[in-house]
């Protein structure tokens, strides 16, 4: 079953699309893999409290692209590839590495004191 136990609403995001990112995260991770069972979309809003509609679209947004499988009356299970898992990893580092070159520019850092930011946060990680 997927946990939303470390689930964590933000602002400035629709929550359905942070949910749909949670999940791309998590098969991305390796934490959610194919054949896993989705909560149920009661459950899953009563876990979070948000409406059930708000899940309805995510599971909705998920299935349009292909992650997860939806029968009616029936469970939700993630449907994932090695293929799909790279397609999403990277439509993720895309569209993060897009948002941080954004900020990066706005704040008129140069590219060569963004690369050396970048090297500096890497070895900190390590």
């Amino acid at each position: 079953m997927v946990s939303f136990e470390q689930f964590q609403m933000e602002d400035g995001s629709p929550i359905y699309l942070q949910i749909v990112s949670f999940v791309q995260r998590g098969i991305v991770a390796g934490t959610i893999t194919d054949g896993d069972e989705m909560p149920s979309r009661r459950v899953l809003s009563a876990l979070i409290g948000v409406n059930p509609n708000t899940i309805q679209k995510a599971y909705r947004q998920l299935e349009d692209d292909g992650i997860i499988e939806s029968r009616s009356g029936a469970k939700s299970y993630v449907t994932i590839t090695p293929a799909s898992t790279r397609t999403i990893r990277g439509r993720l580092l895309s569209k993060e590495t897009a948002a941080l070159v954004q900020n990066m520019k706005q704040m008129g850092i140069s590219m060569e004191e963004a690369i050396s930011l970048v090297a500096e946060a890497w070895s900190e990680e390590e």
